[in-house]
């Protein structure tokens, strides 16, 4: 359980609405591709009736020790022994994962709910098997993605509406949610919950698996289908509709959620052995103009919001670039072996805003930075809006890029420490093959303070290029830096784009 849980805060597994309801209308019986739709169409229309968060007293003040000393035994897993490349281990409630979660499994057009029995689990602590039937909480998908008689773990369906996966030879890192809703907003946020789950049994040699969620918050349901198919890049096709009971001026599409610690452009009040430590380097955007921006990510001292705005976005994610384990020297955490992951979307999302909100933390426990898309128009109640993605969890963007990228972004004093001197390095193509007389220069600037000794100059280390300056806010109190490497013909670069602040 500590792989699962480790750098992961889920604040909002237990409901907004405390009061005890019954199960969601989902029930065993015939399920079809719309079976879903119709539940959440039909739930919106109605107040909302939070699930059952009730447990027994043996479980009801579980910490976080006890919770992980209840593991599922993995010969009860869905499906194990019948052939299938897919596997199911179910997750037990406690600790932070109060609610019922209704989990069903679908064979030829019928749905049956995945049983509970108390001896589906061991118990390091014998007092917390209750006979009670008490459901679950969540789910593991199990596949054999890095050796084909080994069925490793790849996909994990846990509280609010939290899942995470990985691609081959990685590990866990930073989250995905299905919908967010006044992130950022000093009021609080609305963490919505996948309440019930229906697990399409796959056919024998099928590599890829169909998991559909039904959202459910005060605020909006939602029908999700997410398509599953693991390898060298995890991919989940998302197809989603939301339906709001209340106008939503803040919605957010395709949240992801990640931490940030510290890296070499922001380790201030920072006194660690490490050179690094983060789920997330920084955030990518590829905008409907064919704009590609890079934005490393800050621990701030106070929550900071970030808002791109754009039409019909080609892409964005939190990516993480440095792949070495020297980037991090944590045997422990293995960082360089987290995804990135990438939210492609699929149609015409219209205007909106890639938002960024960075919140403080003072350790690597909690994750501190969510990135997604804010619709301009809000989400008026009543209404229905369909949004379909595709999720690409791996090692890097899934499309090379004709733009050089910004490898390392390092920052610290200048000499008079009166101001921040900031180191940029690209690599790739478009500067590999360039010669050290090639005549570059660094298209930068700032909206505050004053930017001097700019050098750009080739770093044969990297078989790129790097671009020095010195940067002095004076008496401004936040400042938005962007810098692209250039030719005298054209930008060879991504944009660079940075908020500084005291």
């Amino acid at each position: 359980m500590m792989a699962l849980l480790a750098g992961v805060a889920f604040p909002g597994a237990a409901a907004a609405d405390t009061k005890p309801d019954a199960a969601p209308n989902a029930a065993p019986g015939p399920f079809d591709g719309a079976t879903v739709r119709r539940l959440a169409q039909a739930m919106a229309k109605h107040a909302y009736q939070a699930p059952d968060s009730r447990l027994p007293g043996a479980i009801d003040k579980m910490d976080f020790d006890q919770y992980r000393g209840v593991r599922f035994k993995k010969d009860s897993a869905l499906w194990r022994g019948q052939g299938l490349n897919f596997q199911i281990e179910f997750l037990p409630r406690g600790f932070l994962y109060r609610p019922r979660i209704d989990i069903f499994e679908v064979t030829n057009g019928q749905s049956v709910r995945a049983p509970y029995n108390p001896d589906l689990f061991t118990y390091d602590d014998p007092k917390l098997r209750v006979l009670d039937d008490i459901g679950f909480a969540g789910f593991r998908i199990h596949y054999p993605i890095n050796r084909p008689d080994y069925f490793d773990e790849i996909c994990v369906f846990l509280g609010a509406s939290y899942f995470r996966a990985v691609a081959r030879g990685q590990t866990y890192g930073l989250s995905a949610r299905g919908f967010a809703n006044g992130t950022g907003d000093p009021k609080g946020e609305e963490f919505a919950l996948f309440r019930a789950f229906w697990l399409e049994k796959p056919q024998p040699g099928m590599t890829a698996i169909v998991v559909h969620a039904l959202l459910d918050s005060p605020t909006v349901t939602g029908a999700y289908r997410f398509t599953i198919r693991p390898g060298d890049e995890t991919i989940f096709d998302v197809e989603s509709v939301v339906y709001p009971r209340r106008t939503i001026a803040g919605s957010g599409i395709a949240p992801l959620t990640g931490m940030f610690y510290f890296d070499a452009n922001d380790r201030q009040h920072v006194d660690d052995a490490r050179p690094a430590a983060h789920d997330s380097e920084g955030l990518s955007m590829w905008s409907g103009k064919g704009d590609q921006l890079w934005r490393p990510l800050v621990n701030p001292i106070d929550l900071q919001f970030s808002a791109f705005s754009d039409v019909t976005p080609k892409g964005f994610g939190l990516m993480q670039r440095k792949r070495a384990f020297a980037d991090f020297q944590d045997l422990a955490l293995s960082y360089e072996k987290r995804p990135s992951l990438w939210i492609e979307p699929i149609g015409d999302w219209g205007e909106g805003a890639i938002d960024l909100v960075e919140l403080p933390t003072p350790n690597e426990v909690n994750d501190n930075i969510v990135a997604f898309w804010r619709p301009k128009a809000p989400l008026t109640a009543g209404g229905e809006y369909t949004y379909t993605y595709r999720m690409h969890w791996g090692w890097d963007n899934p499309w090379s890029s004709r733009f050089a990228r910004v490898s390392e972004t390092r920052i610290g004093a200048t000499g008079d420490h009166k101001g921040r001197f900031v180191i940029l390095d690209f690599t790739g193509d478009a500067v590999k093959s360039l010669g050290l007389d090639a005549k570059l220069h660094a298209d930068l600037g700032t909206n505050a303070g004053d930017i001097r000794n700019v050098v750009v100059v080739p770093n044969p280390e990297i078989q790129g290029w790097r671009i020095t300056f010195e940067f002095y806010p004076g008496s401004a109190k936040i400042a938005e830096l962007h810098c692209i490497l250039a030719s005298e013909q054209a930008p060879l670069s991504e944009t660079w784009v940075y908020r500084w602040t005291p």
